[in-house]
């Protein structure tokens, strides 16, 4: 090992404190490229470098490697060990369409509940929930019963700390109510386990697994592209979910272009036809 890639590997261990996983990850990256290439990482010229590089297909593991160099070289140039920066562009990750289930597909999950128990009545409510509000998880774990008023829910631990207000469904309201009222337990927060206590992230991600075998993001998803495919203005469907920018939101735009070309395959008489 490189006496520059020795001080670097000490510089994130005890000046940055990274995790021992992370530096550990660091140090294969760049070990590996030393050991490949039989030369001192910091004598490599950028086409040396994208030329070894190139050997990874994956772009997400590529990336991964381009972090670990490009953060190298930076530490590199601060300490004097290089008179300029050695920045290597990251390759570009298509962007996945999020999951989404259907209108129907949800209504066929609530379906499966057996509501004769309050365990039932607050499975039903918290699936009915997350759809109806586009919520995160983590953000409806930490409801109190105060936090929906009227026809409002306030969401206060928002990511970023950024609070909001969204409406929230006649229907997932009657569906909290009716938990609320079976439910034996005085609580602080809106959803609890069968002790009483905070309904945890894990048993939430297990209830909406079980009824629609999906993560409770899923539903969020779900919420954002009912709005989309139904008109709804992009910057408001932004605010509704929270996003800082609406760069985060313009993914859903792609959902809307499918369900209009959908949509045209059906009706209009010239789809799929030759004159």
């Amino acid at each position: 090992m490189s006496k520059e890639l020795e001080a670097f590997i000490e510089y994130i261990t005890v000046t940055r404190a990274l995790s021992l996983k992370s530096v550990n990850a660091y140090k294969s990256d760049l070990l590996a490229i030393e050991e490949d290439l039989s030369r001192e990482l910091v004598t490599l010229d950028t086409s040396s470098l994208l030329q070894y590089l190139s050997m990874y297909n994956n772009k997400r593991t590529l990336n991964r490697k381009l972090s670990s160099v490009n953060a190298f070289f930076e530490f590199c140039h601060k300490q004097l060990f290089t008179q300029e920066v050695t920045k290597l562009k990251f390759a570009k990750i298509p962007k996945l369409l999020p999951k989404f289930l259907t209108y129907q597909e949800i209504l066929n999950g609530l379906e499966l509940i057996e509501q004769e128990t309050w365990i039932g009545k607050r499975d039903y409510a918290l699936l009915l929930f997350l759809y109806a509000s586009g919520a995160r998880i983590s953000e409806a774990l930490e409801l109190s019963l105060g936090d929906i008023e009227g026809e409002w829910l306030h969401i206060r631990h928002a990511k970023g700390q950024k609070e909001r207000i969204v409406p929230l469904a006649k229907s997932a309201r009657s569906a909290i109510s009716e938990y609320l009222r079976e439910s034996p337990f005085d609580k602080e927060f809106l959803w609890c386990n069968y002790k009483g206590g905070k309904l945890s992230r894990i048993s939430a991600y297990k209830i909406v697994q079980k009824y629609l075998n999906v993560s409770p993001h899923v539903l969020r998803h779900s919420y954002a592209t009912s709005l989309i495919t139904g008109g709804a203005d992009l910057r408001v469907v932004q605010e509704l979910l929270g996003h800082a920018s609406l760069l985060t939101t313009q993914i859903y735009t792609h959902i809307q272009k499918q369900d209009l070309k959908d949509t045209v395959d059906v009706y209009h008489p010239l789809a799929g036809k030759t004159l």
